[in-house]
């Protein structure tokens, strides 16, 4: 019986050592991991110029170590089991290895070598382009790497097949406004933009199509094309309100819908944007409002087209002809009183375009005015040459 006491007394104190051991940090199973980081030149990093990441899988743990002078990190105390090992530079991780398996004894050896890292990912970049994953490329790529890839690679399929069908339907529509189809225009900027609703240049051209097919159609078909197309200008001028072209042109069409308020505005900020094409963008808008019968309007435009661009010779010329529209008659003699700056106007054309398409008319105004006209006209705003210099006396 004493024996049997005895003996039970002796495992009792065998068994509570040897839990007291195993609850005591110091006896635990851990393991130790080291290696070196060497950076994109191939040479070995400096102290604590990369911070490694030590992150447990199989249970919450996590760790962290910075290189020495000589590149080399170092961590003992570390748990048996699974991690996730990364290094991180300039607080941006460059490098990682994943099942790391933790061990008793030797270090666990692990190395960064970024340089051979950016060749392995400029690698994996060429074959997601290219659709080509080499078997050494293969062994070393892990399932989710794999994975990525292929998602890549026919992300980049699917893009390439959809930029080919956007580009041919754009450039379907750019050939049949050439040749003047423009319900051919309409239907292939049409699909363009049903594959791209981000291209501002797809929507300008919509617009451009738009309002040429309204110039071929009459009543509610001519419209509803014009509606479209002020439509498709305000989703171009949405994505592009820097581009003075579209302001331009969307206030042309605003004129032509009879929208003369709203053309006008459009049309100053489009010189707003462009000062250098505000002449133009001014006078289209007169040559509008005159063949809508808006003279007054009409003469406001020249006016601001002359005010932009002072050589601006059909300006000038249109700036006469709606001067010549206010001239009065005298009911008793029959004279006719023409408005300051009438004939002005057209020699100033005549200066600038002596021989121009309006050269003639303009000659004729100014003899209806009794006016006298040149036979050769100069810009007075040309430079002039220099004098010749006298030749130099010969030495004898």
């Amino acid at each position: 019986m004493k024996n049997l006491f005895r003996n039970v007394i002796g495992l009792s104190f065998t068994l509570a050592l040897f839990l007291g051991l195993s609850a005591n940090p110091a006896f635990s199973q851990t393991g130790a991991i080291e290696g070196t980081v060497k950076g994109v030149d191939g040479k070995p990093v400096g102290k604590d110029a990369a911070l490694i990441l030590i992150v447990r899988t199989d249970i919450k743990g996590n760790y962290k170590v910075k290189t020495n002078k000589k590149g080399e990190f170092f961590h003992a105390g570390l748990p048996l089991g699974t991690y996730d090992v990364s290094c991180e530079v300039d607080g941006k991780v460059v490098d990682s290895l994943k099942g790391v398996r933790m061990r008793l004894g030797d270090p666990v050896p692990v190395t960064f070598d970024l340089a051979k890292n950016a060749e392995r990912q400029a690698a994996m970049q060429k074959a997601a382009e290219t659709g080509t994953v080499t078997k050494e490329m293969e062994r070393d790529m892990t399932p989710e790497q794999k994975a990525a890839l292929e998602k890549q690679a026919k992300e980049r399929s699917e893009a390439m097949k959809k930029n080919k069908e956007l580009n041919d339907a754009f450039n379907g529509g750019m050939e049949a406004m050439k040749a003047n189809n423009f319900q051919a225009a309409v239907e292939s900027f049409e699909k363009a933009a049903t594959m791209d609703a981000t291209q501002h240049v797809i929507f300008g051209q919509l617009a451009e199509a738009y309002g040429s097919l309204g110039k071929t159609k009459t009543g509610a078909e001519k419209d509803a094309a014009n509606a479209k197309s002020l439509e498709y200008f305000q989703k171009a001028i949405t994505l592009k309100p820097d581009d003075a072209s579209y302001l331009n042109n969307y206030g042309l069409s605003l004129a032509r819908a009879g929208k003369f308020p709203e053309a006008q505005e459009n049309l100053n900020k489009a010189a707003a944007l462009d000062p250098a094409g505000a002449g133009r963008y001014f006078y289209n808008l007169g040559a509008l409002l005159v063949n809508a019968g808006q003279n007054e309007p009409a003469g406001v435009a020249f006016k601001k087209a002359i005010e932009a661009d002072p050589n601006y010779a059909d300006a000038h010329y249109q700036m006469g002809i709606f001067l010549t529209g206010k001239a009065q008659v005298d009911t008793k003699t029959g004279k006719m009183t023409f408005p300051e700056g009438t004939q002005a106007s057209f020699e100033k054309y005549l200066a600038l375009k002596p021989d121009g398409p309006f050269a003639a008319s303009a000659k004729g105004m100014i003899e209806t005015m009794g006016g006298t006209v040149q036979t050769t006209y100069t810009n007075p705003d040309a430079k002039k040459s220099a004098p010749a210099a006298p030749a130099k006396k010969k030495k004898n």
